[in-house]
């Protein structure tokens, strides 16, 4: 009998959904998912529902996708959900699944901002998992930011405290995946950059300011430095490349701020599976970060595509300007999720009941 913790996938035909079927699908702490989808996907297997470029886990290539209410993912003994149903639709489902004792670890925005639920990016927030009950009160809802709010606020988070910023910039140059699947029409990014994406730059701009914010019991105080954000779609697969300018108030030189960089790593030694170590990467070359070359970054292997990368640091005091990378679909996505699931798994919000029932 596997001692792992029962999980499911809402929303597993989906891009992110079938991100997650990915790194779930051999995990060594969550069993290996329920794939759950609506009407139109129920029947069909992973590998008939496959979006992704890298071919499916073979492990669940061949699993059908189901449909499963809240109460039925309960009667299955179902611990852990992990959301990848598009917002709008996710918010009853997961409150739901919360009310029957699932964890609910979602990428969906429908409960992020929420007061009582963690906003979480682990190497960087983790204390605000305190915003939760106590453990065994009620079972967890936690939230990943938007995706290009996770690569900004990764490098920030060793830098704050060494630059003290007046204020914060940022232009992101956003990949096709981040709108999901079938995402952008062709006609549409082909020989072209969109400059608007709905709702994104206001969340990017809300979300960092409160993931990087201080904890003061069961509320967060958001950062204040104000964030200004400028967010396009390119024609590119996967990889969210952005562009960051601060101003600092304090001056230490180049050399500390790259080894800020350099030797973040708050999580050494939680041993979660999916954390990069290190989280962040900064590369020398005048042409880096690229998502084409720096999309998979992070090790260990199922690490992979977890790690920022961050390149072309240019110190003019008072201005700091740098690029950063992440993967959208999966540090920005599933991965996300997962890692979140990890850390609250480790500090004990996360407890077993019994193996999954035959559905």
């Amino acid at each position: 009998m596997s001692d792992k913790l029962p999980c499911a996938i809402l929303g597993a035909s989906g891009y992110i959904g079938q991100h997650f079927a990915r790194l779930l699908a051999d995990h060594p702490w969550f069993d290996t998912p329920l794939l759950v989808g609506t009407d139109r996907s129920a029947g069909k297997t992973l590998e008939e529902a496959w979006h992704p470029a890298e071919e499916p886990p073979s492990a669940l290539a061949g699993e059908r996708i189901v449909e499963a209410t809240p109460a039925r993912l309960e009667k299955l003994g179902v611990r852990i959900v992990f959301g990848a149903i598009p917002s709008g639709l996710a918010g009853p489902i997961e409150t739901e699944c919360v009310r029957r004792g699932i964890a609910v670890f979602t990428n969906t925005a429908d409960h992020r901002m929420e007061p009582g639920v963690p906003l979480l990016v682990p190497e960087v927030n983790a204390d605000h998992l305190g915003l939760l009950p106590s453990p065994g009160t009620r079972a967890p809802l936690v939230t990943n930011p938007n995706c290009t709010t996770t690569g900004l606020v990764l490098p920030l988070a060793p830098l704050l405290p060494l630059l003290r910023p007046e204020w914060i910039a940022v232009s992101s140059y956003q990949a096709l995946s981040g709108a999901g699947f079938p995402g952008v029409a062709s006609l549409s990014v082909t020989d072209n950059v969109v400059p608007y994406i709905p709702k994104e730059e206001e969340k990017v701009e809300q979300e960092a300011a409160y993931i990087l914010g201080s904890r003061r019991g069961k509320r967060v105080e958001s950062a204040a430095a104000p964030f200004l954000a400028q967010c396009v779609r390119v024609a590119v697969r996967d990889g969210h490349l952005e562009a960051v300018t601060l101003k600092a108030r304090k001056t230490p030189s180049l050399e500390e701020i790259v080894g800020a960089l350099e030797h973040f790593d708050p999580l050494r030694g939680e041993g979660l599976p999916t954390a990069p170590r290190p989280p962040i990467l900064v590369t020398r070359q005048p042409d880096r970060p690229q998502p084409l070359r720096d999309r998979w970054a992070g090790t260990p292997a199922r690490a992979r595509g977890m790690a920022a990368v961050v390149g072309r640091i240019r110190w003019q005091p008072p201005y700091l300007r740098f690029f950063v990378l992440t993967h959208n679909a999966v540090r920005g996505g599933a991965g996300g999720s997962v890692i979140n699931a990890e850390l609250a798994y480790h500090r004990g919000y996360l407890a077993p009941r019994g193996p999954r029932k035959t559905r």
